[in-house]
């Protein structure tokens, strides 16, 4: 197989779905040195990618449902076919449908980007799959994580192990305006910067406000933590992107005098710098938590109804808290304390001897 062949991995999904793609990106890049690694995601995950050195390039077409104000849904599948026509010019060798089974958009997606071999995953009874030139065939693994399952589609490429850890990698601008803003608010660093990210998109991954502000009170007493408080701006009553600027308020007002930065993140790069600077994170499951494993932060993760076998923080120290009733508003302040502590001591248990 030819090192200087040109790959296009291909994820339309959400955020931390395609943070769960970096390790596949970074060992095609291990193993393929010379080879051109591009990536065709979406506008709205983009920014996961950017300043990742494994990748020549980053592809990134609108859905009609993510179109910003004022956008025609005319403008944007023209401009989808002006980017599949500069796709189809770069003659990519392979393109990897790198998402779990098989999902006929992702194969559609490769037909347009004119890949000469798709790669991806077949499924009995999906007559489909067969149009896949290098099938994968999809069942069941243990444990099934995200990452490693995903990491089978580079198989027939000769690679195989333990899938690495994530990457993300703040932008230079974004991570220069966080840092200021952090020395603005809290201008004597200190010796522990805690990361809280308060919004979740489902109702059963939401912690209550008063849990939040109590946390945070915990903390800074027990070890004389400083914060940095993240949440999705905007109103909760609007239906397509409710907004936590409610919720933000309550708990700044309930800490006041502990050295805390509100930070809310309207842009995904935004968020990605703010939790680069701190050293710990405490968030419930979504694409923040996954942001944070990728940048390498040890994380204090609440789990409502979702998977916490196969969307754990990967690569890094983590303290998964899922109650029996899978609802995070169950988790108690003291269960939290709890975890972190623990969290805390896995921390230090890693750190290298002084």
């Amino acid at each position: 197989m030819p090192n200087d062949m040109k790959i296009l991995v291909i994820r339309r999904d959400n955020i931390g779905d395609l943070v769960c793609n970096t390790p596949l990106i970074h060992a095609l890049r291990q193993h393929f040195p010379k080879a051109t690694i591009c990536a065709l995601v979406n506008s709205y995950n983009a920014p996961v990618l950017a300043n990742n050195p494994d990748i020549d390039a980053v592809f990134a077409y609108t859905k009609a449902k993510h179109r910003p104000p004022g956008t025609s849904i005319a403008k944007v599948y023209w401009d989808r076919l002006r980017l599949f026509a500069q796709l189809r010019r770069m003659h990519f060798d392979y393109a990897i449908l790198a998402a779990p089974r098989f999902q006929p958009r992702l194969l559609r997606l490769a037909h347009f980007a004119g890949a000469r071999r798709v790669v991806g995953f077949i499924e009995p009874d999906t007559p489909s799959t067969a149009h896949i030139d290098i099938g994968v065939p999809y069942g069941p693994i243990h444990p099934p994580h995200e990452v490693e399952d995903v990491f089978r589609l580079l198989s027939p490429l000769g690679i195989t192990g333990q899938p690495p850890p994530t990457q993300v990698h703040p932008q230079a601008n974004e991570l220069a305006r966080a840092k200021e803003a952090l020395h603005r608010a809290i201008p004597l660093q200190p010796p522990l910067l805690i990361g809280v990210h308060i919004s979740a998109r489902k109702p059963s991954q939401r912690w209550p406000t008063q849990n939040f502000a109590a946390l945070i009170k915990r903390l800074h007493k027990e070890h004389n933590a400083g914060f940095m408080l993240f949440w999705s701006p905007g109103d909760t009553s609007n239906p397509l992107h409710p907004g936590d600027d409610a919720k933000a308020r309550e708990i700044i007002v309930a800490t006041k005098g502990i050295p805390l930065l509100a930070y809310p993140t309207q842009e995904l790069g935004q968020l990605i710098a703010g939790l680069s600077l701190c050293d710990m994170v405490i968030c419930s499951d979504g694409g923040a938590m996954h942001l944070a494993a990728g940048l390498g932060k040890p994380i204090l993760c609440f789990f409502g109804k979702s998977d916490a076998t196969r969307w754990h923080p990967w690569g890094v120290p983590h303290r998964i808290r899922q109650p029996t009733s899978q609802n995070v508003s169950d988790i108690s302040v003291e269960d939290a304390m709890t975890d972190f502590a623990h969290l805390l001591g896995d921390v230090l248990l890693q750190a290298p001897e002084l």
